[in-house]
């Protein structure tokens, strides 16, 4: 019975007349919006409506929750579930948003811990994904990535990324696959690359992807996720098998609507 109330809640929320305020955000904020085609952009916009009505937003640093805020941050981290068979992330029930780069607190030892290492300081950040609590996103980053895909970074698309990956229980760099064959695919493909990328930072070797792809499984999947959506043909060039993979997993060819138009934001 629940199942079925939430059900029909989403699909009234997404046949609900999309806001034009709305849609003049998507356009200015979104670059990849007017790669869309009119089937996509209105899943996209479906999408939206209901993500946006099921998180709770949380505005920190002084930062003020505004529709541009929520559609903006809401239509990147959609844009991934385009052609996945998803819940609308239902493991993020909060967004926390700060207006800029922010140095969390230091983390507190519990009660009965004991520190067998030295408790390392805190780093800024851009956006962090917890498995078993909220998403942070830092706002100007979010919407400077959201204009400017051909820089190849976005920090919606990589923490939302890390919560697909914890789909299944865990961050490893492997999200939740169709079968055994594409599991067997995925684990020889991406082992490689990610090797491969160690070794060339190792011989200090310049690759398409960010050094920081290197620093685990679960961040190689979350970088490869930013160029694939930002970078397709850069990706391609460097690592086509990289590209298929995942294009069988996202169901999506941003390669394709790459070649059909310009990229650059209308803002």
């Amino acid at each position: 019975m629940f199942s079925w109330f939430v059900n029909h809640r989403r699909k009234k929320l997404a046949r609900k007349q999309f806001p034009l305020s709305w849609e003049s955000i998507i356009h200015c904020n979104l670059a990849h919006y007017s790669l869309l085609d009119d089937i996509e952009r209105s899943q996209l916009r479906a999408l939206i409506q209901v993500f946006i009505a099921e998180k709770y937003w949380e505005g920190c640093g002084g930062i003020e929750i505004t529709d541009e805020i929520r559609v903006t941050i809401a239509a990147q981290a959609c844009l991934l579930l385009l052609g996945l068979p998803h819940d609308y992330y239902h493991n993020v029930l909060t967004i926390l948003v700060y207006p800029s780069t922010v140095t969390p607190p230091r983390r507190k030892l519990g009660f009965f811990e004991i520190a067998l290492e030295p408790i390392e300081d805190s780093h800024p950040i851009i956006g962090q994904a917890f498995q078993q609590g909220p998403v942070i996103i830092i706002w100007d980053a979010a919407l400077h990535g959201g204009r400017h895909p051909e820089l190849g970074y976005n920090v919606v698309y990589h923490e939302f990324a890390h919560k697909l990956d914890m789909l299944d229980g865990t961050a490893d760099g492997t999200p939740p696959l169709r079968n055994r064959a594409e599991y067997r695919d995925w684990v020889r493909t991406c082992s490689r690359e990610y090797l491969r990328l160690r070794q060339d930072i190792e011989q200090g070797k310049n690759s398409f992807l960010s050094a920081y792809a290197a620093t685990s499984e679960a961040e190689f999947f979350a970088v490869a996720t930013e160029q694939f959506f930002d970078q397709p043909l850069l990706m391609i060039q460097n690592s086509p098998d990289l590209y298929r993979v995942l294009k069988d997993y996202y169901r999506q060819d941003p390669a394709r609507r790459a070649t059909r138009s310009n990229q650059a934001s209308p803002c």
